[in-house]
């Protein structure tokens, strides 16, 4: 064991939406912990992801995008995404190297001006940009915003990631463990299979239904076999959007219990039996009552 102190402490990752904040949790975790789309917004609520070495932990809150809003439902993302930025040791602002800059960017850097935490830039999907534009772009951020480190890096395919926690363990304090060593998420395995069935369904339908869904675990049990019986229920805004879902003659409903049953028999190291119900809730997206039911509460 070495005499170096254990650092301990909480980072937020923001960004822009779809710039590949849940693909650098997941690959720092090394296990699928947040959904990843290419449909943008897809994170909702605040996900802890929990990195242990020997000599540190962090844990990562992965915020929803910030975004211009539209509805009830983007405020809440709003809100999550910026009350996470007060209760954190450093902040990760990602961004799309290959994307450039743009003004979703200067609209976060804006919110960060008054933060007295530190910021490290993150400049992800490197691997999609030559060399020479890399520096050009690092100039420009860096004149808006007096970054605490910038770290180009692809989470995709894993360049930089171990760089960048050596950065992040700069600006840890010395602290506790927070979470055991094998742990790597504080959300129950319900809200984990939850995510999990949303994301068969971002990855499967079409661009009218992904923002109108929301999935619920309404029961969960072992079975003396050891088999984990899920029954879930996906809630959609229309009955168009509910024939959309189930398919012809459930095909597509089969497909994503299918699809998800298998991420969660990894997660849970154990064999699963998912049932899933798809029902209409009138534009609940807008309904506080109904946003609170689906576990969509206010951190204020």
């Amino acid at each position: 064991m070495s005499n170096h102190k254990f650092k301990s402490g909480f980072v937020a990752i923001i960004g822009r939406p779809n710039v590949g904040k849940s693909t650098l949790m997941n690959h720092v975790i090394g296990q699928k912990i947040a959904i990843m789309s290419d449909k943008p917004q897809t994170t909702r609520n605040k996900i802890h992801g929990v990195y242990t070495s020997d000599e540190l932990q962090i844990v990562f809150l992965d915020t929803p995008g910030i975004h211009k809003r539209t509805s009830k439902l983007g405020d809440f993302m709003n809100q999550t995404a910026l009350n996470a930025l007060g209760e954190v040791e450093a902040v990760l602002f990602l961004a799309d190297a290959s994307e450039g800059f743009g003004g979703g960017d200067r609209f976060i850097i804006q919110r960060l001006k008054d933060l007295r935490t530190p910021v490290i830039l993150v400049l992800n999907k490197i691997d999609k940009v030559q060399p020479e534009e890399l520096l050009p772009l690092i100039e420009e951020y860096r004149k808006l915003h007096d970054f605490a480190e910038i770290v180009p890096i692809s989470a995709m395919l894993g360049n930089n990631v171990n760089t960048l926690l050596d950065q992040i363990g700069k600006y840890l304090p010395e602290g506790p463990k927070y979470y055991p060593d094998d742990q790597i998420t504080d959300h129950p395995e319900q809200f984990v299979c939850a995510e999990l069935i949303r994301e068969k369904i971002l990855h499967l339908t079409r661009e009218e239904v992904p923002h109108s869904i929301a999935v619920t675990i309404e029961d969960m049990r072992v079975q003396e076999n050891g088999v984990v019986q899920i029954s879930a229920v996906i809630y959609v805004e229309r009955d168009s959007q509910k024939g959309i879902i189930i398919g012809k003659q459930g095909a597509l409903l089969k497909e994503i219990g299918k699809l998800a049953r298998k991420d969660m028999e990894n997660l849970l190291g154990s064999k699963i039996f998912l049932e899933l119900w798809v029902k209409v809730k009138k534009d609940w997206r807008n309904q506080e009552r109904i946003l609170r039911d689906l576990g969509f509460h206010k951190d204020v």
